[in-house]
């Protein structure tokens, strides 16, 4: 008999045992003892790995159906089309609803405009219109990607050149304490410890231009 089922067997002779006649009322007392400590058991795992299900392990931020888990900030209209996060009019932004500190995050973008911009923000606050004052933003500037900005202001220079529209790009974001990476298409592009924000949100600009994402996922550190 496997390890798995001698774990199980206690539980299945819970259910279903013979003897049941002779003293049935004690019998009922440890069975119903033995089914609490079991549920309980249950829970306290179930409590443990949601826990720590959000540390070290990845989860997607978007469902390809709709905006769960997504906040329009200001005036933009972002949408759900053909699986994927478009976003297009507006001047604004789309946060996450909780913040974050240290993590990894991946997604694909796709831009259509020649002069395409938007931005990644991170450790971002809510003040601000009609995007946050303060915080990170790594660009997504046909003319400046993947430069790291600060306050609007750019603190690490764009080291990739323009990257075609209408093709898929994937951009990989890691943040640990004070210290940041970009990984564009799969080439390094900075490192970075001149972040000084312990916290924030994360979220994307919206201005004005037609942008897709895709397989957008989060790994908390």
């Amino acid at each position: 008999m496997s390890q798995l089922d001698c774990t199980l067997e206690p539980v299945a002779r819970l259910d279903g045992g013979n003897g049941m006649r002779v003293n049935g009322r004690r019998y009922m007392k440890i069975t119903i003892a033995r089914k609490l400590a079991l549920l309980l058991g249950i829970l306290m795992t179930l409590a443990v790995t949601n826990s720590s299900a959000a540390t070290g392990q990845w989860v997607d931020l978007f469902n390809g159906k709709d905006l769960t888990g997504w906040i329009p900030v200001h005036d933009v209209k972002p949408a759900v089309v053909d699986g994927c996060l478009q976003i297009h009019k507006g001047m604004g932004w789309l946060r996450l609803e909780k913040i974050y500190k240290d993590f990894i995050l991946e997604f694909e973008w796709r831009a259509y405009d020649n002069d395409y911009d938007s931005g990644i923000y991170m450790r971002a606050p809510l003040d601000g219109k009609p995007w946050p004052d303060a915080g990170f933003q790594v660009n997504l500037r046909y003319n400046a990607l993947g430069a790291l900005v600060k306050n609007r202001k750019t603190i690490v220079p764009a080291e990739t050149p323009k990257l075609p529209i209408n093709k898929w790009h994937k951009m990989r974001i890691e943040v640990r304490g004070n210290k940041a990476k970009l990984i564009i298409n799969g080439e390094d592009n900075w490192e970075t410890d001149l972040i000084d924000r312990p916290e924030g949100y994360i979220g994307i600009q919206i201005e004005d231009k037609k942008f897709d994402f895709r397989n957008i996922r989060i790994m908390e550190l």
